[in-house]
């Protein structure tokens, strides 16, 4: 069992030896690239007063952009029902709700013949996608339970996943995918874009290449990248696309499944309702009884949709377009470099990497640190200093295993709205808590829940 720290937890106020230590030879400081909403949020710590939120937990929901959020706004004083309706704001609001499909579709250069089909969120959208796929499915361990367990689940009687365990490189990886997949036909290859533990990410135009050799596609996880980096289904020869609006600065959760259309027109409905039908006749006269589906993302998006969600994503995609991924692309660099270089200073802090040879990380670092749980590090980290991040296994239960952390590890993330005062803020904290000597560490408990 590891040895924890017991809660309460009791203050621990660095030494100035160990500040200057932690924060030596730090850049200037680095603003936030865009404004997002809750940024002037104060949350109370410890010492009994409230101090600035430093949220560092961008990879489990990113706050909305302020400019999406009054885009959003705006659309909610003309909401009213979607399709169908003859009334000037059902018009309007289906008008609205069409447009964003165009607009995620633009920002994820699909094809003009591809389905845009908006779902709950990215697990939603893999689930429909695995609803529509047939035959076998090939996944890499390292994956969130969200392209992981669909594609577990037993179809037509019978387990259709086969899992590769991901190497100790990105190239061997690949030699092991390219093996799998030349051994017994497959319909797909899933993967994610970029891991949801260690931000690192992985080449999507190579491994799409692999799965059409041997007469697969290939899903793309995209959760983690879409608003780190630019993607392009038509140039990285991508067949489907998942991601969630809440990851990439949009509110009112949602997600969008773009991709080839003839899988989603040749399987039943995802959901029996309406908007999913053309015509419903029981008569019982054989020859006009049953029910008629609609081709396109009609047919699988039966029921009320929601219009804000898809709206508000549409919003935010526009809106990263606008900042340009080079931007966002320095942004991270920098405040990844600093929280890097800040972590290797600090004793028993141990960074997570799935892949010796991985070269592009997005505004992810998992990482332990010794003598301390997950979850007692996170709660330290926001009792004492007003600072979120995230503690367990992440969703991928499989992959934290392997990589020796079955109780699961620390994940620091950020993104558009975060500044280089955030992660000196984690670093000093870190490195409080590593200073720690045997007199003054609170009492420890054996089997701290991660």
């Amino acid at each position: 069992m590891t040895a924890v720290l017991s809660a309460p937890v009791t203050t621990v106020r660095p030494t100035p030896a160990v500040v200057s230590a932690a924060i030596a030879d730090r850049a200037p400081f680095i603003p936030a690239l865009a404004p997002v909403v809750g940024a002037d949020a104060q949350v109370p710590v410890a010492a009994g007063h409230r101090v600035g939120y430093a949220n560092l937990d961008y990879a489990a929901s990113a706050p909305a952009l302020a400019s999406v959020a009054a885009q959003v706004a705006g659309a909610l004083g003309e909401y009213a029902s979607v399709h169908r309706g003859a009334g000037h704001l059902s018009q309007v609001t289906t008008r609205r709700y069409e447009a964003a499909r165009e607009t995620v579709r633009g920002f994820v250069r699909g094809r003009v013949d591809d389905s845009v089909v908006f779902t709950r969120n990215t697990t939603d959208a893999i689930n429909l996608a695995a609803h529509i796929t047939p035959g076998d499915v090939v996944v890499l361990d390292i994956e969130h339970h969200a392209n992981l367990l669909p594609w577990c689940a037993p179809k037509d009687g019978r387990n259709r996943a086969r899992v590769v365990t991901a190497r100790a490189t990105i190239e061997d990886t690949l030699v092991a995918i390219e093996a799998e997949l030349a051994s017994e036909p497959a319909s797909l290859l899933a993967v994610t874009a970029a891991s949801n533990v260690t931000g690192e990410v992985l080449p999507i135009s190579r491994l799409a290449s692999i799965a059409h050799r041997h007469g697969a596609r290939i899903l793309v996880d995209a959760a983690q990248l879409v608003a780190h980096r630019p993607i392009s289904i038509v140039s990285h020869g991508i067949d489907y696309l998942a991601f969630s609006g809440h990851k990439a600065y949009a509110p009112f959760g949602a997600g969008v499944l773009i991709g080839r259309s003839d899988w989603f027109d040749a399987a039943d409905p995802y959901l029996a309702g309406g908007g999913a039908t053309a015509d419903v006749d029981l008569r019982g006269d054989e020859n006009s009884a049953g029910t008629t589906w609609h081709t396109g993302a009609a047919r699988h998006e039966a029921g009320s949709p929601n219009v804000l969600g898809a709206v508000s994503i549409a919003q935010a995609c526009a809106a990263l377009a606008e900042l340009g991924p080079e931007a966002i692309g320095l942004h991270e660099l920098r405040l990844g470099e600093r929280l890097d270089a800040g972590l290797a200073r600090i004793d028993g802090v141990r960074p997570l990497q799935i892949f010796t040879d991985s070269t592009d990380r997005v505004g992810i670092a998992g990482f332990t640190i010794d003598g301390f749980a997950p979850r007692a590090v996170a709660e330290y980290l926001s009792s004492e200093h007003g600072i979120g991040v995230r503690d367990g296994k992440f969703c991928a239960h499989p992959l934290l295993k392997r990589l020796g952390h079955p109780e699961g590890a620390v994940r620091a993330s950020f993104g558009a709205g975060t500044t280089s005062d955030d992660v000196d803020r984690l670093l000093d904290a870190l490195g409080a808590l590593s200073a720690e000597t045997t007199t003054t560490r609170p009492e420890l408990d054996e089997g701290y829940p991660a």
